[in-house]
């Protein structure tokens, strides 16, 4: 990985990032609810997986607006 690229483009990439991790996260939040009934072990695993996207959203969130507030844990639904 040599290949230089500029503010804007890092920029681009890490959006990509975000969006990416956002369609992640909301998939496995669906899955665990869809799973929570039938199978409580694979909504648990699906939760847990939904929690690495959100983490990983919250850390590309904090590289593009340092400093602001976590919108993103106010509205996060905990499944159980």
């Amino acid at each position: 990985m040599t290949d230089v690229v500029d503010a804007d483009e890092l920029l681009r990439r890490i959006r990509r990032g975000q969006e990416r991790a956002a369609e992640e996260e909301r998939a496995w939040r669906e899955r665990a609810l869809t799973l929570t009934a039938t199978d409580p072990e694979g909504a648990r695993e699906a939760t847990d997986r939904a929690r690495a996207y959100e983490v990983v959203l919250r850390v590309l969130e904090e590289i593009v607006s340092p400093g602001s507030s976590p919108a993103r844990a106010e509205g996060v639904k905990q499944v159980t």
